[in-house]
This record gives C-alpha cells, structure tokens and sequence, in this order.
C-alpha cells in the first residue's frame, strides 16, 4: 500500500519570546535572571524606547513587557504607537510601573494594554503572566494560520471548479459564451456544453441549492457526468432521459439533503431543431430570427426529490440565425438596498434591450445587477449562458 502524504500545511511554531522596553539595564538584568531557568523562553531587551517599535517588528514577541516612564517617549504614547503597528497590533501587552495608580491602570488600559504590573513583580508571578499572554497570543497566530490556509485552498478548489467550465467558442455554426460569478468563494452553479457528434451540440446549466464546499462538490460531480457522457444507459441526446438518470443518481439522501435544477438542450444542426428539458429550472430565452421571443421550459421537477421520475422534453425548430439564453435565478433575483426584488420581466426586457444596442449583454447583464444591488456581494451566484446558432 502506498502511504498517502498530507497537502495540509504545517503550522509555524510560536516560541514563547518577551521583548522588554525599559531604560534601565538593571531592570533588564534582574527580568533576565528571572527567566534565565525557563529553556522555553526567549528573552530579548530594548534599552532605547525609540527603538521598541524597530525592535518588535524584527523579532516578533509573543508578549511585551513595557515601563511606563522613560525618557524621550512618553510610556503611555508608546503603547498607541505598538497598537497602531500592524505586526504589534494584536500581540500582548504588559505595562510595567512603579506604583499602582488606578487612574493610571484605567488608561493604559484604554490604550490597549492587555496587563499591569508594579515592577518589579515577583518572578512566580511574571513567569505566570508572560505564559498566560503568550499562550493566548499563540493561539491567535495558529489560528489565523489555519484560516489563511484554509482560505488558500478555497481559492484553489474556486479555480479547479472555474477551470471546468468550458472556453468560449467564437466560430461555427454554434456559438457560445458565458459569465460565472458566484457568490461565495465556492459557489453551486455550473455550465457546460460540447459537440455530441458531428451534428448534435449539447448545453446545460445547473444550479446547486447553497453554497460552500458540499454543493461545489455536487455541482462538479454532476458536471462531470453531463460533459464526460458518464451516467450508463442514457441516450444524452434525449433530454428526458438524462434528467431522469440524473434525478435517480443524485438523490437528496445521499448528497446530504442537497438537490439541484437544470437546464438539459440538445441541438440538431441537421434538423435544426432544439430539444430540451427542464427540472425546477428558470425558462431558457429564445430568440428567433423573426423576432418571437420563446420562454423554453417544461414541467420537471427538482434533482434529487424522489427517485423514479420522469422529465417532459419539448423539441423546437429554429428560425436562424437563433441565440438561447439559459441562466440561473441568481441573474434576476435581486434586491435593491430598497427592499425591492428585480422581477423576471424587468431582467427579460433590459437583457434584449442589451442585446438590441449591441452592447456585450452578459457583462452588461452584470455590471447593471450589481449596481442595482448598490455593488455589495450577490446573495446567489451569477451564471448565464448564451449560445448562438448560425
């Protein structure tokens, strides 16, 4: 058997490490001696407190044990000016002092302090505290490494899931082209479409409930059934029967609860005819040379909702030059900061007013969709297909 090896990265190790800010040697001596026993501890010494901010950014301590008064800066500024650093922002802060002022305490305190002490502290205590600080602090550096690398490899799996989607074909007797943007990192809708054989093109669009890594998964695997012609049994030129093999393969059950709508065409460039079906899906547009405007559907249910049903097809001749256009809802189900949705009609109507301007309706499409939702991330995500055939 050969042992697998793990992509997970490992987390950089935190070594507890005290800078401490003080003019004084002897006090930087007598913090030394303290810690001298504790093998775990890296201790470092800033005499010059112009220097501290320098000094902190150069060995990045878990804990920072500071005095209050010193020469050239005010203790109390210094403590603003590590809050302000970004590589000292988040890292603990002990403020040392000489006398236990509770004014004193209250704003250093409300400058970010995370602690105070009345120097010099018993070495129980400080030993104690810089462990306590530091933990805590470790822990937050861990974490953030998890997250980042946690969001690294959500990048990479939005770039596989977006690298399946085909290019855009600019020539020939079928067209095609498209604009994915989903909502979230890892989005549940996708598209396809390639040449069946020579003369039967097929396109599809389907949308996962959700988003996140589960219904990514969904919509990949479905995906790769549809454009590798992987479910057995199935003539994929007949659109009934690749919704219903579908529906049977990917029941809810088995893809924890999550179901998906499609969108299924087939075009027959010896016919010109285009079959299709529908499970749960928005109505293709079709637009016909002599202008009709055709609301493609049929009366399919959702994927995945119980096994052993069958998906109406509807078969309809072209009058070319043609262009469908097949979408997920995500692409008219939008909220204005008003409150107000976009309705089906509105986004119909301002698609062909696009498309009657020659503009590059898709992007077009887009660009009005997020200014009317006033720029701010799509509830949903975007997908829409267009597919022209000459």
């Amino acid at each position: 058997m050969t042992q697998q090896t793990s992509h997970q990265p490992a987390l950089t190790r935190h070594d507890i490490t005290v800078l401490l800010i003080d003019d004084q040697a002897m006090v930087g001596e007598a913090v030394r001696r303290m810690l001298q026993e504790e093998t775990d501890i890296v201790f470092h010494f800033c005499q010059d407190p112009t220097k501290a901010i320098q000094t902190a950014n150069e060995i990045r301590p878990t804990v920072i044990l500071q005095d209050l008064v010193m020469p050239d800066i005010d203790g109390l500024t210094l403590a603003k000016f590590f809050r302000a650093n970004k590589a000292t922002k988040d890292t603990p802060l002990i403020v040392l002092s000489t006398k236990e002022e509770p004014a004193t305490k209250a704003e250093a305190f409300g400058l970010g302090a995370s602690d105070y002490l009345v120097k010099l502290p018993d070495k129980i205590e400080l030993i104690a505290r810089i462990r306590h600080h530091s933990q805590g602090y470790i822990n937050l550096l861990e974490r953030n490494e998890a997250f980042k690398a946690l969001a690294d490899q959500l990048q990479h799996a939005s770039e596989y899931v977006t690298s399946l989607l085909p290019a855009p074909i600019a020539e020939g007797a079928v067209r095609a082209d498209w604009k994915f943007v989903p909502s979230a990192q890892l989005g549940g809708d996708s598209l396809g479409y390639h040449w069946m054989d020579d003369t039967h093109f097929a396109m599809y669009l389907l949308d996962v409930c959700d988003h996140g890594v589960g219904p990514a998964l969904l919509s990949v695997q479905a995906l790769n059934a549809l454009r590798a012609e992987a479910l057995p049994g199935v003539d994929f030129k007949d659109p009934s029967s690749v919704l219903a093999a579908l529906n049977d393969t990917f029941q809810m059950e088995k893809h924890n609860d999550l179901y998906f709508t499609i969108w299924y065409g087939v075009y027959d460039t010896a016919t010109k005819e285009l079959s299709y079906a529908s499970g749960g899906h928005p109505a293709a547009l079709l637009l016909q040379a002599n202008g009709e405007v055709v609301e493609c559907a049929t009366k399919g249910i959702i994927i995945g909702g119980m096994p052993g049903m069958s998906f109406p097809s509807a078969t309809i001749p072209l009058d070319t030059p043609a262009t469908l256009y097949t979408y997920s809802d995500g692409v008219y189900e939008v909220e204005t900061p008003a409150g107000e949705m976009w309705t089906f009609q509105e986004f119909k109507e301002y698609l062909l007013a696009s498309r009657a301007e020659d503009k590059d309706e898709l992007l077009g499409l887009y660009e009005h969709v997020m200014a009317m939702h006033s720029g701010a991330t799509l509830e949903d995500d975007f997908s829409i297909l267009r597919v022209d055939f000459s």
